[in-house]
């Protein structure tokens, strides 16, 4: 396939409408100068997300047909260019959404759908969408539309790529930083796609309400600006082309959409092939709005790699200075369970097999591999799913979660899942761990891409507000993602703002060094509020995730 000229434009809008189409035309021209033939906007291109109730949402948002869409689709044709746009539409049923429209090179629609998952006061506005959004095959590939809050969990972007998508189109209206340096990149990561991600930039709510708004919530006004940088990303978590923190920008970039089509690591695995789709039933389950009691506020914790004789006496000293849980790469259960003689301290290490969890009496769970690479140990491991049993020290009434495909036992600071080898670069996995009310994850692993540390365990923690605790080779940096009680624009903040919403706080224990300790906590887990109405977890399209629960 030819290469492809793609641009990511981001731009700032008010409550001027007609001021707001200006902008979207001058910018759409300005891209199509530098020679873009596939442009994305930012979401809510139409008017600022902030209206006084729903009446007023309906009364401006766009209709079929009117000045606006039609100016748009003008411009498309004119180009002879496709165009993603996002705006507020009054659709003729009666309902209001947060609407993606692509406008082929005639500037006929060629597709639309609207936004799935909603973001805080998005709910009191707007109606979440009732079917999953199309693919678009075109000649510039096979194209997936999404937007902002679609893309701080994995469902919307995970369910296009399995549908076939080869380029994602996401329109964000956002002033969190931990889009442009977690949540935009991992999707592309992950699904091995191409990401065209377009920013808003400038105030997300009218300017003249910014000082009281800003008191209200604690944040200084100058974090309530989309947080621009919007970006274009390879298949391999690659961010090719970014704009500024702050004003306009038109990001270009030239891709391969075929390249997306490959969907193997280097180590030969299909990441795809591999998917156990019969293992992810509960994603598609209703949202049951249990949780459990919280865990402990501080969970002191320790990662520890080497040979057996260190990860032995590094086991031993770390639970001697206070360790609740050390997380360990390959060793005699029998051997760790005697280094934490003693103490209350669990362990949880690697073994062929999945993971295990002992104490100081022995082995207390085995969480098995859910996709090995080899296909007779794929084979051996759907045979044995269902009857593996796992032993707990908790209470035969409150095992929810050890039934399922993701083992979760209660420990006294809170709920434990643990996670094996390459089962850490299937969200799925983490999800299933979330729904099943883990509050801590232990995953040992050996990184294959170098994308899978630093943007695929640390979404899982955000987008799952699980806390991670991952050990890797010796060779290889391991780290701790921690949930922070600040979090969100909804809840009270310890520290000053930052603008990162959901990224955990990373402690790394870099390549050549054995061990590392960090705290975590799980009680944070409990609060998956990431804004008013919208929650992480139970907010996710379960009714739309057909592509991920079925072959």
């Amino acid at each position: 396939m030819a290469p492809v000229r793609v641009a990511a434009v981001q731009l700032a809008a008010s409550q001027d409408v007609d001021a707001n189409l200006a902008a979207c035309l001058r910018l759409i021209d300005e891209a199509a100068a530098q020679g873009a033939q596939l442009v994305v906007l930012p979401e809510f291109c139409n008017h600022l997300s902030y209206y006084a109730d729903r009446a007023e949402a309906h009364r401006i948002a766009t209709r079929p047909g009117d000045p606006f869409l039609s100016a748009v689709a003008e411009r498309a044709r004119k180009h002879r260019a496709y165009v993603k746009i996002n705006v507020t539409h009054a659709h003729p049923d009666g309902r209001t959404g947060g609407t993606n429209f692509m406008f082929g090179p005639d500037g006929a629609v060629l597709g639309q759908c609207d936004k799935q998952t909603l973001m805080g006061a998005e709910n009191d506005h707007l109606d979440p969408a009732g079917e999953v959004g199309p693919v678009l095959d075109t000649p510039l590939g096979r194209l997936g539309m999404y937007a902002c809050m679609e893309g701080v969990i994995n469902e919307v972007a995970r369910g296009l790529a399995l549908r076939g998508a080869q380029v994602l189109l996401n329109s964000l209206n956002s002033f969190a930083t931990d889009e442009a340096s977690l949540h935009i990149p991992v999707r592309a990561a992950e699904n091995k796609v191409w990401v065209v991600a377009a920013n808003k930039v400038g105030p997300l709510l009218p300017e003249e309400h910014l000082p009281r708004l800003s008191a209200a919530l604690g944040v200084p006004a100058e974090w309530l600006h989309g947080a621009g940088e919007s970006q274009i990303v390879a298949p391999d978590g690659t961010v090719v082309a970014k704009g500024p923190r702050t004003g306009e920008a038109v990001v270009i970039a030239d891709i391969d959409p075929s390249l997306a089509d490959d969907k193997r690591r280097p180590d030969g695995t299909d990441i795809f092939a591999a998917r156990r789709p019969e293992l992810y039933a509960p994603i598609a389950a209703p949202p049951t709005g249990r949780r459990h009691g919280s865990g402990a506020e501080t969970l002191p914790v320790a990662v520890v790699r080497g040979d057996t004789a260190t990860v032995v006496r590094e086991t031993a000293r770390a639970a001697a200075a206070g360790a609740r849980l050390i997380v360990t790469t390959e060793t005699d259960p029998t051997l760790l369970a005697a280094a934490l003689d003693g103490t209350n301290a669990h362990a949880v290490t690697a073994t062929p097999t999945g993971p295990i969890l002992v104490d100081a009496n022995g082995e207390l769970a085995h969480q098995p591999v859910l996709h090995p690479l080899d296909h007779d140990d794929l084979a051996r491991t759907v045979a044995d799913t269902p009857e593996t049993p796992v032993s707990s020290p908790q209470s035969t009434q409150d095992r929810r979660g050890e039934e399922g495909a993701v083992r979760v036992v209660g420990l006294p600071w809170g709920r434990l899942a643990m996670v094996a080898g390459v089962d850490s670069i299937f969200p799925e996995v983490f999800r299933l761990a979330a729904l099943a009310d883990a509050d801590v994850v232990a995953v040992a692993f050996e990184a294959v891409e170098q994308w899978e540390l630093s943007l695929g365990l640390a979404e899982r923690a955000a987008e799952n507000r699980l806390n991670v605790i991952a050990v890797a080779p010796v060779e290889q940096d391991s780290a701790v993602f921690a949930l922070s009680p600040d979090f969100t624009l909804w809840t009270a903040w310890q520290g000053p703002f930052t603008g990162r919403i959901s990224h955990p706080v990373v402690t790394t224990v870099p390549a050549g060094q054995v061990s590392g300790r960090a705290d975590v906590a799980p009680a944070q887990a409990a609060n998956r509020q990431v804004s008013r109405q919208t929650d992480l977890v139970d907010g996710r399209p379960w009714r739309l995730v057909q592509a991920l629960t079925e072959r």
